[in-house]
């Protein structure tokens, strides 16, 4: 009993927290006329203690969504970011605004961050650092990064999670998930799709970005992947001062990728370079390597003169298996010969395409979608729209899009966005083909072939090894009489009684024919009763042909309605 009053104090507050953490969001959603999202008949005494935004009216319903998830804080603006890299969650207006969620936020007090770094290395800093700077590089939504010097004389940058972000978050998600419940009740009036899934998603991918472990790895896997890429830098990370709350990784300087096309840097970038190294560096990943940045946007790219680019923050990354690039290549290598139906077939193969969908209509759709970058030179199409409208029209027909597809399109995206901003020549398409002649190099490859082959003899080997056992078995259920065969029919009965029509049909066309022709040999013949020398048998078989014939025919037209 004395553990029970100190868990009912703990479920009241908790269950406390979330009413007032509630009615906050809520009443912050109302401010700017959003109130749509809910039930209003369970909010009405909300709304008459909250005022309207003046001025709301004049914003769309997407910088409504922005300027609400800004002011809720650090979760809702993660929150907006994530979702806004998910088209197939939210149409595109709303992915557009929800991108300008700035992670400007408040840094936190510098005496907790350093309480923070002392508990997660369980050491006093002095004895860890020999300088620790107080002001933070970089404060986002989750964390803040600060510059130090080790004993040894090495430059690393910490990012160290924020204190209580995690109950907060925590908190937020099991929010959301409700007003998700909410959301799928009344999906009509709502721009989005699928909300619960939507927050799911979500709630995952926050839950791994906490683990600043997952985050070390990648940075590793990385450094692996372009070990002998020389334009390509990539932090190297302290695994005996890092934990899942604390990075400590090398402090490498550089410029943001979007700024090097400034006045102040036009002597030290080379911005044309930069743009196809940078597109080279992700096709890469995408094509070659199946691991890839899934949020290469400007604060996460820094580039060093001339042209050396700097992997920053890679909590965030994308995987592709084998099969899954090499139908990519077709994709791409369809588009480039223009071949819209191989793409479609590509989507299908993908699993984009599911059983319920009307596929005439889907085809038809992409097909006038297609035709309209039929005829235009590469270096004018924007892959960011266009990418838009594929997912637009997959919305439309209620396809799923794997997650991994949908990171991967929109990395392209914003790959290709950065290097228009920087060269305004651009053509990721030309970049492209020669990764995908390589994908073809790759598996038509000696050594690839190799594989398989030993993966086949492996398989087969297995095969015989197992065969003698399988047959002995085989044989002792036919033996003692349990070797059993299992049939299952599914709507046969339509069928069975299609087989009964058509036979009746025959049989009695086979008797109508049959009439005809005897009938036919008695008139002839002059047999039985004559009347004006014909014959009365002649006449009623020719009769009782003629009445058969008409019914046979009513059953037809009878049969052909039905279906």
């Amino acid at each position: 009993m004395p553990n029970t009053y100190p868990q009912v104090g703990l479920s009241f507050r908790s269950n406390f927290d979330k009413v007032k953490r509630s009615r906050q969001i809520i009443s912050v959603f109302m401010k700017f006329g959003l109130d749509y999202l809910f039930d209003v008949s369970r909010i009405n005494f909300i709304s008459k203690i909250r005022k309207r935004q003046k001025g709301y009216q004049k914003l769309s319903h997407a910088e409504r969504l922005r300027l609400a998830l800004e002011e809720l804080g650090p979760t809702f603006i993660k929150f907006g970011q994530i979702l806004s890299t998910r088209p197939d969650f939210i149409p595109a207006e709303y992915i557009c605004e929800l991108e300008k969620l700035q992670d400007k936020v408040l840094p936190v007090d510098s005496f907790q961050i350093e309480k923070c770094i002392e508990t997660e290395l369980n050491r006093p800093l002095s004895d860890i650092f020999k300088e620790f700077d107080a002001k933070p590089v970089a404060s986002a939504s989750l964390s803040q990064v600060h510059k130090a010097v080790l004993h040894n004389g090495e430059v690393v940058a910490l990012k160290i999670q924020k204190p209580g972000i995690r109950n907060t978050i925590e908190l937020d998600m099991a929010i959301l998930e409700n007003l998700a419940e909410s959301l799928e009740k009344q999906l009509q009036k709502t721009p989005f799709s699928n909300p619960k899934a939507a927050v799911t998603e979500i709630k995952r991918t926050i839950r791994k970005e906490l683990d600043f472990l997952n985050e070390a790895h990648n940075f590793d896997k990385f450094r692996k992947n372009f070990k002998g890429v020389d334009y390509v830098k990539v932090p190297k990370i302290y695994w005996d001062l890092s934990t899942e709350k604390l990075l400590t990784m090398e402090f490498i300087e550089g410029v943001k990728i979007n700024e090097i096309t400034q006045d102040k840097y036009k002597d030290l970038f080379d911005p044309k370079k930069v743009a196809n190294q940078a597109a080279e560096a992700l096709l890469k990943q995408i094509l070659l390597d199946g691991f890839f940045h899934a949020d290469p946007h400007p604060g996460n790219l820094f580039i060093q003169p001339p042209s050396t680019i700097v992997m920053l923050d890679v909590g965030m990354t994308g995987h592709l298996d084998k099969r899954t690039i090499i139908i990519i290549a077709k994709i791409l290598r369809a588009a480039n010969k223009k071949d819209y139906s191989r793409i479609i077939r590509g989507f299908e193969e993908l699993g984009m395409v599911v059983q319920k969908i009307d596929k005439l209509s889907l085809r038809q759709d992409l097909d006038e979608l297609l035709e309209v970058y039929s005829d235009r030179p590469f270096k004018t199409i924007s892959m960011m729209r266009l990418n838009q409208q594929i997912l637009e029209v997959m919305n439309r027909h209620r396809m799923s899009v794997p997650s991994n597809m949908v990171m991967m399109l929109r990395t392209m995206s914003i790959a290709e966005a950065i290097g228009k901003q920087l060269e305004p020549d651009f053509d990721l398409f030309t970049l492209v083909q020669p990764f995908v002649r390589k994908v073809f190099l790759n598996i038509n490859s000696p050594q690839n072939w190799k594989n398989r082959s030993t993966i086949m003899i492996d398989e087969s080997a297995q095969l015989i090894e197992h065969l003698p056992h399988n047959l002995s078995e085989l044989l002792r259920k036919l033996r003692d009489g349990q070797f059993e065969v299992k049939l299952e029919h599914h709507n046969l009965e339509n069928l069975t009684r299609e087989m009964k029509g058509s036979s009746n049909r025959i049989s009695a066309s086979l008797i109508i024919a049959a009439l005809i022709v005897g009938s036919s040999l008695i008139l002839q013949q002059g047999i039985g009763p004559l009347v004006s020398n014909i014959s009365i048998l002649g006449i009623i078989g020719y009769i009782l042909a003629g009445i058969l014939g008409l019914g046979l025919l009513v059953a037809i037209l009878r049969s052909s309605r039905k279906k």
